[in-house]
């Protein structure tokens, strides 16, 4: 038996990101709470709206993506090696994504760029 889902339910799930992220930040570790995303783990932080993102459109290969835009000049707060990257909303107190970057080292007082990167959901197989 084939399994269908309309464009429209992938894509709420990308906009409650889209529309809901606040803030962008770079980390030494897997952030698993808000906090730990916008303090404990991070090493840079930028405020963002939903114009930072494109989409939702059609995914690469199947399915649908959000695109979150290059982001460039943010200022590191902390010194250490950047693993992660992790959107969260700041109205609500929530981590809405987390994902892994380039292993990088940072140094306090200098800029990191995030380049652009994609949030993909899959057809259902």
């Amino acid at each position: 038996m084939g399994k269908t889902v309309h464009d429209d339910v992938l894509d709420g799930a990308l906009n409650i990101v889209k529309n809901n992220a606040t803030r962008i930040s770079v980390c030494t570790t897997e952030p698993t709470t808000y906090t730990e995303a916008i303090t404990t783990y991070k090493l840079a932080i930028e405020t963002i709206t939903s114009a930072d993102f494109t989409g939702p459109s059609n995914g690469d290969t199947n399915g649908r993506k959000l695109r979150s835009n290059q982001h460039t000049g943010i200022t590191v707060d902390s010194t250490g090696t950047a693993l992660h990257v992790a959107l969260s909303d700041s109205v609500n107190s929530k981590l809405l994504y987390v994902t892994t970057c380039t292993s990088q080292g940072l140094t306090a007082g200098n800029t990191v760029t995030i380049p652009v990167w994609d949030i993909e959901v899959a057809d259902p197989t």
